[in-house]
């Protein structure tokens, strides 16, 4: 036995379904559910960095006062002046970047000017502006070399200046398709010891 539908009760049949919006909602929500969830995840991740960034640039500002006067106080232990730097500056780190890991690099300069320089010609016997052997230089880490990098490891002394450079890789707060588990962060500051004594004047070296 064959079914016949009248073409005019399927026509009917055609437009009730067309004009029959139930569940659209639904099938349009699906659609934009993931887009919407990778804005939001990402949004928060972006936040996050933002706020363990301050959080550590202000740790650093923080601990890098308290390492200039003489005779800091801290309440981290350490076997040098460094050591509790770093505790103290990981300790309150921690409290927003958690299981985070870090890398603390200190260089004394003489003065400003010399942070990211080379070390301070004395002699330039020939006039041509830069290091040629038999000119003399202020050694600053008094290894005896000319160095490009003027810094010497450390907080150094009085009225030195320290640069502090600080790198953190922090776990992300939400897991991103495509996106490494940990996100770097970087906060540096510089500033001078308080004249508590007198500076060391650095050798002048000529070799």
């Amino acid at each position: 036995m064959q079914l016949t539908i009248p073409l005019d009760t399927a026509a009917r049949t055609l437009r009730s379904l067309a004009r029959d919006q139930r569940g659209a909602a639904i099938a349009e929500f699906a659609l934009i559910l993931m887009p919407m969830l990778i804005m939001i995840m990402g949004g928060m991740d972006l936040a996050y960095q933002a706020y363990a960034q301050s959080a550590l640039q202000g740790a650093l500002n923080d601990v890098a006062r308290t390492s200039s006067i003489e005779g800091p106080s801290f309440t981290c232990e350490g076997a040098s002046l460094e050591a509790k730097v770093g505790c103290a500056l990981r300790a309150r780190s921690d409290i927003v970047a958690r299981h985070a890991t870090y890398s603390i690099t200190i260089k004394s300069y003489q003065d400003f000017s010399g942070v990211g320089n080379s070390e301070l010609l004395v002699t330039d016997y020939n006039s041509n502006g830069r290091y040629d052997p038999g000119d003399c230089f202020a050694d600053l880490n008094e290894n005896g070399v000319f160095d490009q990098q003027a810094g010497k490891t450390g907080i150094g002394g009085a009225d030195d200046v320290v640069f502090y450079e600080v790198s953190a890789s922090v776990p992300r707060l939400l897991p991103l398709p495509g996106l490494s588990a940990n996100h770097l962060i970087r906060a540096e500051t510089a500033l001078r010891s308080q004249p508590y004594s007198r500076q060391k004047v650095p050798p002048t070296v000529c070799v």
